[in-house]
C-alpha cells in the first residue's frame, strides 16, 4: 500500500515511562530520527524528561517534553491492583491531552508505556500501535492488546502473539529492530580503552556480556561459563567484562557466583558504558546466554563492529544468526555448550576472522534504520487509511535467518 500523501503531517506520540534507559529507548530514538516529517510530526512525551531517557534522545537530536503526570510503574513487575486503578484513573486525563494535541497514533515502544497508555490511546480516538520487545507469553500481550491495540509490530516471529481465539496475532507484524549500520569504530582504539578499565590484561582474551543485568539474560550462566573457559584453557588469559546495568541486586550475584567458582579476577563488572557498540569492538567476542530473548539489540551490534557472537538457540536469536556463518548457537542453560563454542573460535584465529566479516555484511544489509522506518511507517498509513479499529491483513517485513 503506497504512502498517503494527500493529508498534513500526522502527530504520532511516542510516549515513555520509568528512568532506565533500554533497548526500545535506542530502537525508538532511530526510528523517531527517521521519520518522513512531510508525512509525521512526532512527539516524544517522558515521565523523567530530565534523567538518562532525555538525554538519551536530546544527544541525538530529538525533541522531547515532559508527559502529563501518569502512574509509576515498576519495571519488570506485574500489575497489581493497586497500580491498575492508578492507571485507568488517569486515562481520562491522558486521552483529553491526546485530543489537545491532535495526536492521530500512538505508538508505545515496551510493556509499560503500553499499559500507561493504551487506554487514554483507545479513549482519545488516536490508533494505538503495539510494539513488543518481549515475552510472547506476556499479560499485556495475551490480554491487553486484543483488546486496545490496532496493530502490534513484534521484533521477531518468537516475540509475536501466538495464533487463539483471543489474540492480537491477524494485527501482528515482524519488523526487526533498527540499527545505525553506518557507525564505524575502530578495534585498536576501543581494545586500548578497554584495557584501561580492566588492569594486567594486556595479552587477555576478553568476552562480553552486554545488556541489563537480569536473570532472563543469565549473567550467571555467563560466569558460570568463563569459568569452564578458564579450566578447560589455562594457557588462554581469558577475561568475562560486563557491560551493563545491575537490577534486584544482580550485581552482588555475579559477584558471590564469581567468588564461588574461583574466577573473581577473571570476570570484571564495568557497568554502563557508552556507546555500547564501541565498547564491543575491544572485545574478541560476545557470549549472548539469554534465553527466550526475543531480538536483543547487543548481538547485532556486535555484528556491525565485527566482534564474533556465540549465542543460545532461544528467542530471537536463531532469526538473526545463522548457524556457523555469521555466528554460533547452542542449546539454552549450558554453560560448557558455551565454552566449547567461545574456545573454538578463540583458537582460530581466521575462522573468527571470516565469521566476523560475512556477519557485518548481513548485518549492515538486513538491519538498518531506513528499512525499519519504512516498515513501520507503511503500518501508520494502513491505520490512516482504515476505520477506527479497522483490521489491517497481517504481513511480515524481515526474515529468518537461513
Amino acid at each position: 500500500m503506497g504512502a498517503v500523501t494527500d493529508r498534513a503531517p500526522t502527530v504520532v506520540a511516542f510516549p515513555f515511562v520509568g528512568e532506565l534507559v533500554g533497548g526500545s529507548h535506542i530502537s525508538a530514538c532511530g526510528l523517531i530520527r527517521a521519520l518522513d516529517r512531510s508525512r509525521f510530526t512526532p512527539l516524544v512525551l517522558l515521565q523523567h524528561p530530565d534523567g538518562a531517557v532525555g538525554r538519551l534522545f536530546r544527544e541525538a537530536g530529538v525533541e522531547v517534553e515532559r508527559a502529563p503526570a501518569s502512574a509509576e510503574l515498576a519495571h519488570g513487575r506485574r500489575l497489581g491492583p493497586g497500580p491498575v486503578l492508578s492507571v485507568a484513573a488517569r486515562s481520562l486525563h491522558l486521552a483529553r491531552f491526546l485530543r489537545e494535541r491532535q495526536v492521530g497514533i500512538v505508538h508505545c515502544n515496551d510493556g509499560r508505556s503500553s499499559a500507561t497508555w493504551g487506554l487514554a490511546a483507545r479513549l482519545s480516538g488516536a490508533r494505538l500501535v503495539w510494539h513488543h520487545r518481549s515475552s510472547p507469553d506476556s499479560a499485556g500481550l495475551r490480554l491487553v492488546a486484543p483488546l486496545l491495540a490496532d496493530r502490534v509490530i513484534a521484533v521477531s516471529h518468537f516475540a509475536s502473539p501466538r495464533p487463539g481465539r483471543f489474540s492480537a496475532a491477524s494485527r501482528a507484524t515482524v519488523i526487526h529492530s533498527p540499527f545505525d549500520v553506518t557507525q564505524q569504530h575502530g578495534r585498536a582504539a576501543a581494545r586500548t580503552a578497554l584495557l584501561h578499565a580492566v588492569p594486567d590484561a594486556r595479552n587477555s582474551c576478553f568476552v562480553a556480556f552486554s545488556g541489563v543485568l537480569i536473570d532472563r539474560k543469565r549473567p550467571l550462566l555467563f560466569v558460570e561459563a568463563i569459568a569452564a573457559l578458564r579450566r578447560k584453557a589455562s594457557e588462554l588469559d581469558v577475561r568475562g567484562v560486563i557491560l551493563g546495568e545491575a537490577l534486584d541486586d544482580m550485581d552482588a550475584q555475579v559477584r558471590r557466583k564469581a567468588e564461588a567458582l574461583g574466577v573473581t579476577d577473571a570476570v570484571h563488572l564495568l557497568g554502563f558504558r557508552a556507546p555500547g557498540p564501541f565498547w564491543l569492538a575491544g572485545c574478541d567476542l560476545l557470549m549472548v546466554p539469554a534465553v527466550e530473548e526475543p531480538f536483543g539489540r547487543t548481538l547485532i551490534e556486535a555484528m556491525l563492529v565485527g566482534t564474533p557472537v556465540v549465542a543460545t538457540r532461544s528467542g530471537g536469536n536463531v532469526e538473526a544468526i545463522d548457524h556457523e556463518r555469521t555466528g554460533l548457537l547452542v542449546p539454552p542453560e549450558n554453560p560448557e555448550a558455551l565454552a566449547d563454542a567461545c574456545l573454538s573460535l578463540l583458537l582460530d584465529r581466521g575462522r573468527r576472522a571470516e565469521m566476523a566479516s560475512t556477519a557485518q555484511i548481513q548485518a549492515r544489509k538486513r538491519f538498518g534504520i531506513e528499512t525499519h522506518a519504512a516498515g513501520v511507517m507503511a503500518i501508520y498509513d494502513e491505520l490512516l487509511q482504515s476505520g477506527f479499529g479497522g483490521r489491517p491483513v497481517h504481513r511480515s517485513v524481515g526474515r529468518r535467518a537461513a
